[in-house]
């Protein structure tokens, strides 16, 4: 029987009270600022087709962009409200597929999008190949130039599901991509290599990976396909292994990130009968780590292949079983640590099973990759049931994203996109807190006179 994770009691979050350090009596707040919640859920925007994902470049802090799988748009979006569908796209990808796991995944900006446009897709084409394409902001901010378009990296999918498609830029100033195994079951189906699974296939196989490109220089410069470099610290590097390889092991990672604050990197591994996982991968990494599937589900034998762990093999720091229980799902879809302006989610990993609709987040403990158990977190909120939007519901959360000043973002492949807000101080406190804070000058000019 497997062995379930330990049940963790769902702590509240005490509101944030809103009071400011002055001496006693100078400054009563309304009782109803001083029971004031943190932050609401606002719907951001709804009527959207399949939105998968959303990101925004850190040189727009007004604008969000928002991935529709099938309809290959890419929109942009007011991130100040208003429930406003853009009339145009900024941007429409063709030559979809439109299996259920494919179609367009995955887009980056480059960390100099500001001055050179670029940004990068990633989708998977009418043939069944993943492509991840750059192209470039056009004249006008909210249109992209679709004749901009220059392959980067491509590679083929056995099958239409576990094709992963995350993206993003690197501390470092380099393109991660996850790629899933290519699908079906236990990694040994059509297209897999036999007896072991892409995902342990190190070499000419880039399927079950996180992979790592140098978007910015070109080692293939016969090979109009091919528009990228290798970074010389890759860990395959003038080994045995494809030096676009930067970890292995994976299933179908659904939906990275990097904490904004310490460079670590968070992504969440969907599983296949009985465990669903989130990894972390410490910003310090030299890269390498083996996440261990197809013999590894979480930190349990795969059912069905069994074997022991891969000697090098890294766990997960968090795990949940399949079942219907407060604690359970069926998959993960990964999520952000949050670093936005509400100071009582700080730290928070917040992420989701986008099957029973369940959202929780915890705190990462810091543990020694060597150490990583399944339960290597501390603070476990669920958050299911309380982060009620102002309208529309959270049903199906297909993705988390985050904009460039740190808000995070709910994606309800239903069609909407939901958004954590601060809650402003009401504006009794503000009018308050000139007289208050005059007060407390004077207040503290006359204990020095005193010298107390």
């Amino acid at each position: 029987m497997p062995v379930l994770p330990i049940a963790r009691p769902a702590r509240s979050v005490t509101p944030l009270l809103l009071a400011i350090a002055l001496p006693s009596g100078l400054l009563t707040l309304p009782p109803s600022a001083q029971a004031a919640p943190d932050f609401r859920t606002v719907r951001l925007t709804s009527g959207l087709s399949r939105p998968l994902y959303l990101t925004a470049p850190v040189s727009e802090p007004d604008h969000v962009y928002v991935l529709e799988q099938y309809s290959g748009n890419v929109l942009r979006v007011d991130r100040h409200g208003g429930n406003v569908v853009p009339a145009s796209p900024f941007l429409q990808v063709g030559d979809l597929s439109s299996g259920n796991e494919q179609g367009l995944l995955g887009l980056a900006f480059h960390p100099d999008y500001a001055t050179n446009g670029y940004f990068y897709v990633n989708h998977t084409d009418s043939g069944g190949t993943t492509r991840i394409t750059r192209y470039q902001r056009g004249a006008d901010p909210a249109q992209a130039d679709a004749a901009s378009a220059t392959p980067v990296l491509s590679y083929a999918q056995p099958q239409a599901n576990h094709n992963g498609g995350w993206m993003g830029f690197g501390p470092d100033g380099y393109l991660y991509v996850a790629s899933g195994d290519g699908g079906g079951g236990n990694d040994d189906d059509a297209g897999h290599t036999p007896g072991i699974g892409n995902a342990q296939d190190i070499t000419d196989n880039l399927l079950g990976k996180l992979l790592r490109i140098d978007v910015d220089g070109d080692a293939f410069p016969g090979d109009a396909a091919r528009n990228y470099a290798i970074p010389a610290g890759n860990p395959f590097v003038g080994l045995t292994g494809d030096d676009e390889i930067w970890a292995y092991g994976l299933r179908n990672p659904w939906r990275a990130s990097f904490d904004r604050l310490t460079g670590d990197l968070y992504f969440g591994d969907v599983g296949q009968n009985a465990r669903e996982e989130v990894n972390v991968q410490p910003a310090a990494s030299a890269g390498g780590e083996n996440y261990g599937w197809r013999l590894r589900e979480g930190t349990i034998a795969t059912p069905g292949v069994g074997g022991a762990a891969p000697p090098d093999a890294v766990a997960p720091v968090y795990e949940y079983a399949h079942g219907s229980g407060p604690l359970e799902g069926s998959s993960i879809t990964g999520g952000y640590v949050y670093r936005g302006a509400v100071e009582p989610l700080q730290g928070q990993y917040f992420f989701a099973d986008f099957v029973n609709g369940r959202i929780w987040s915890f705190e990462f403990d810091g543990s020694d990759p060597a150490d990583f158990d399944g339960d290597n977190v501390s603070n476990f909120i669920d958050w299911t049931g309380r982060l009620m939007p102002d309208m529309g519901s959270i049903d199906n959360v297909a993705s988390f994203g985050e904009d460039a000043v740190g808000n995070l973002y709910l994606v309800d492949l239903d069609g909407e996109v939901f958004v954590l807000q601060p809650v402003p101080l009401p504006a009794s406190v503000l009018l308050l807190a000139p007289a208050a804070l005059l007060a407390m000058r004077r207040c503290c000019r006359r204990a020095r006179a005193s010298g107390r």
